[in-house]
């Protein structure tokens, strides 16, 4: 179980920013159904399952799936030969298609990533990003460009940008000598979970929050309590 003081570079970044987001409970475990079995300990009735769709041992009442709206599917192709897990065809079974960016198409429901102000790691403080100069961006995520064009869209004044491997593990040496580049280093809030440990005064990051039009999270919502119906309240 995920918390406080787990190291991120023992559960996972995504799993210790999912905990210091929500402080829901947060299992990590190679075997899924052993995290299963440590969430319901804790009480919980609902289990989110991140990247579960292809997991088929783990028994499953909606599937969610989250589609970049900029990229698509590339060329439709499997991995190694694409970047498909599965055929585009799979879609058609699932409860939800959520699309992140672009445009969603009529079977899809629009997602964006809305960001707030910048984040001091080492205060807290919050500063809009166009008032920080001469800003040094990195990222370690999946698709590195588009947090440098959600910076650019607040009028961030970019002098450089580095874009790492997703997941990748960071040390204070390579950080520091990145960020003698401009007066600045901002980074996403993935990234800053790996690295509050050794920021500088001067290392923000830029949180982003998911946004969706009401009828579209009513949607979501009823759905998800149309399937615990059956299962009768957690007391019970």
């Amino acid at each position: 179980m995920v918390n406080e003081q787990t190291p991120a570079q023992h559960c996972g970044d995504e799993p210790k920013l999912i905990f210091q987001r929500t402080k829901a409970p947060v299992a990590v475990d190679p075997v899924r159904s052993q995290a299963v079995k440590a969430l319901l300990e804790h009480g919980v009735n609902i289990i989110i399952t991140d990247d579960g769709l292809q997991h088929y041992a783990l028994q499953r009442d909606i599937e969610i799936a989250v589609v970049d709206g900029v990229r698509r599917f590339g060329n439709q192709q499997l991995i190694p030969l694409g970047p498909l897990r599965e055929p585009v065809s799979r879609l058609d079974e699932v409860d939800f298609i959520i699309t992140n960016g672009g445009v969603a198409k009529a079977n899809e429901i629009a997602m964006r990533l809305q960001p707030t102000d910048a984040v001091n790691l080492k205060t807290g403080e919050r500063c809009a990003v166009s008032k920080l100069t001469r800003l040094c961006a990195m990222a370690g995520i999946g698709h590195p460009s588009r947090f440098f064009n959600t910076l650019r869209e607040l009028n961030a004044d970019l002098v450089h940008c580095q874009g790492f491997a997703d997941h990748q593990a960071f040390d204070a040496a390579q950080l520091n000598q990145l960020a003698q580049q401009g007066d600045h280093l901002i980074m996403t809030e993935k990234d800053a979970v790996k690295c509050a440990e050794f920021a500088q005064p001067n290392w923000w990051y830029l949180p982003v929050s998911a946004q969706f039009a009401p009828e579209a999270e009513q949607r979501i919502v009823d759905k998800i309590k149309e399937v615990m119906e059956p299962y009768g309240s957690p007391s019970a």
